[in-house]
């Protein structure tokens, strides 16, 4: 699944090509891609021809272009496989693409999902409650990540550590901080030298803060590289891939030496998903009685 450095790729992409445009024509192809949107496909497609778009936003791995008017903003859920092309209307059209904008500058943007977990949906804009500004009204429950202006480090620190949980799961939990997917919270953890169960509450403030800074470090290389991109899916507006893959010094590294020490670092099940760790310099917690 695209996390927030891929997800903001994809942002810049379309802030260049979309924003300041208008949506002259809109075709949503089948009812899946817009089932959040209550209303339906046809609703959707009529409520969006011919409104401009105004800006392209992000939080965490959430996307959203804001529309003319300022009440209502269009939220693409990239799902596991979603991408958005920039396309000349003649190109051959993609197997999987569910919906097709025709640009007021001639171009097309087209959501592709091979997957289909993505997907489309109109929502009211409503006051951002972590900060100036407005959101979708789904993701006002969701924490700023730490990429944006609105991050409070100081404030997601304490909280975290008043938490009885582990590490690894309060870097995941979107209602603290968002954005930090499994990869780069296996990435920031290994930078840190710490273990994904650690409990936080027992963590010294000195501790958060440095995986905090390492998540925010990384996501920002990966950011610098395009991405991390494990086969097709996941590419920019301009169908290239990232690369940042390349750079990882955990996840997926099981059997393999540690960049660091030596040792072979090892996979854990987390959550129905895996973690990569150093079982030497990310040393897993004592079990206390």
């Amino acid at each position: 699944m695209p996390e927030l450095p891929e997800v903001e790729v994809v942002r810049r992409g379309v802030a260049a090509h979309v924003v300041g445009r208008s949506l002259k024509d809109v075709q949503i192809l089948g009812h899946r891609v817009a089932r959040r949107h209550v209303p339906g496909p046809i609703d959707l497609a009529d409520r969006l021809r011919g409104r401009s778009v105004t800006s392209a936003r992000r939080r965490g791995k959430y996307l959203w272009l804001e529309l003319d008017g300022a009440v209502e903003a269009l939220v693409i859920h990239l799902g596991m496989s979603g991408q958005l092309l920039i396309e000349a209307p003649d190109s051959p059209r993609e197997k999987h693409a569910h919906a097709v904008f025709d640009l007021s500058d001639g171009r097309q943007l087209r959501f592709v999902d091979q997957r289909t977990f993505g997907g489309l949906q109109l929502v009211a804009l409503v006051p951002d409650p972590f900060g100036p500004g407005s959101v979708p009204d789904i993701i006002g429950h969701i924490a700023p990540d730490p990429l944006e202006a609105a991050f409070d480090q100081q404030a997601v620190n304490r909280a975290m550590r008043r938490r009885q949980t582990q590490l690894k799961r309060a870097l995941l939990d979107q209602s603290l901080v968002s954005g930090i997917g499994n990869i780069y919270a296996d990435e920031a953890l290994w930078r840190a030298r710490l273990h994904g169960e650690r409990p936080t509450e027992r963590l010294t403030a000195a501790a958060v803060r440095g995986v905090l800074d390492h998540a925010a470090e990384v996501m920002t290389e990966a950011l610098g590289h395009g991405g991390t991109s494990f086969d097709s899916l996941y590419v920019n507006v301009n169908g290239a891939g990232g690369y940042f893959e390349r750079s990882l010094n955990a996840y997926g590294r099981q059997g393999e030496p540690c960049r660091r020490c030596g040792t072979l670092m090892v996979r854990e099940s987390f959550m129905n998903r895996s973690s990569f760790s150093c079982p030497r310099c990310q040393r897993r917690p004592r079990v206390t009685a």
